[in-house]
């Protein structure tokens, strides 16, 4: 059975959102007082970071792992469609990046960037945060299995190497004068924001649209590991082991009666929730005299047709 974990996740999210809002906050204020166009575009990088808190607390809230009348296998793909908000997020605002930096390459601006010590002192506090809730989001998403806070964890670690490239920058504008890197460094932050983006929606793609989450070879090897089944076919399973999966499956078995063969199909249940739980097992039971040399599902259309020999 699934964990609803939940409590844990919005608790999670609303520490990161605070810790995030401290963090956009400092540096927009750093960026508006210095002119910097890198560390501006990092404090929009750190708006979606507080938007993907929000949007991961609107989706852990929908997210319930337990079945209902209209969501008979439960409400977790909420999570993954959150993670993919996050994605979205990373895209909007490397675009956004991109454009600031493009605007200022064609039309120069005449105001110089100026940083002073204190200011980068503030830069280096708002660095130690990012570098603490992305450690924090990471373990504790994966020790509950949770996706978004994984998802979120990935965005927060980009924005670690963000605010390092835009603090390398500032530091060449303030030692050596070097105005235009504050510009050329906005690029690798899109960059870094755009991986991001393509990382969590890699990742979280998969489950939302069904593909196989556990090697159908695997199973049929353990089901042939349980006294008096004869084979297995038609082999299927979607969702995320280690937090939730279904698996179906026709089993071929010899069995004397009908109480033994449920006793099989019990044996090999236990065994596969061991292996892969927490997990929802379906199992077709058939008779020795029925034939298959498949043990992957078969699309109705590739004309094998099933029965007896």
């Amino acid at each position: 059975m699934a964990v609803d974990n939940r409590s844990h996740v919005r608790r999670v999210l609303l520490i990161t959102l605070l810790l995030n809002l401290f963090v956009m906050v400092l540096k927009a204020g750093v960026g508006w007082l210095t002119g910097s166009l890198s560390l501006l575009a990092d404090a929009l990088h750190s708006v979606t970071d507080s938007a993907n808190n929000v949007m991961g607390l609107i989706a852990s809230r929908f997210s319930s792992p337990e079945p209902d009348r209209d969501h008979p296998y439960g409400h977790q793909k909420f999570e993954a469609v959150g993670a993919l908000g996050i994605a979205a997020f990373l895209g909007i605002a490397c675009f956004e990046i991109l454009q600031g930096a493009i605007e200022h390459l064609l039309t120069p601006r005449h105001t110089p960037v100026k940083i002073s010590p204190q200011e980068l002192w503030i830069l280096l506090i708002v660095l130690g945060v990012n570098i603490f809730v992305a450690f924090y989001e990471r373990r504790e998403g994966l020790r509950v299995g949770s996706p978004i806070l994984v998802a979120d964890a990935k965005h927060t670690m980009s924005d670690i190497w963000v605010t390092i490239s835009v603090m390398g920058g500032l530091i060449g504008v303030w030692a050596w004068g070097l105005q235009w890197l504050d510009v050329v460094l906005a690029f690798p932050v899109a960059i870094l924001v755009f991986y991001s983006g393509w990382s969590v929606l890699k990742e979280n793609l998969p489950s939302l649209v069904d593909e196989v989450a556990i090697a159908p070879e695997a199973i049929h090897a353990i089901a042939m590991q349980v006294p008096g089944v004869l084979n297995c076919h038609d082999i299927a399973s979607r969702g995320v082991v280690g937090r939730q999966t279904f698996i179906e499956m026709h089993l071929i078995v010899s069995a004397p009666d009908v109480e033994t063969a449920h006793q099989m199909t019990e044996d090999l249940e236990a065994r596969l929730e061991a292996r892969f739980g927490p997990a929802r097992i379906l199992i077709h039971v058939e008779p020795p005299g029925y034939t298959s040399d498949q043990i992957t599902y078969e699309s109705p259309k590739s004309g094998v047709e099933k029965g007896r020999p």
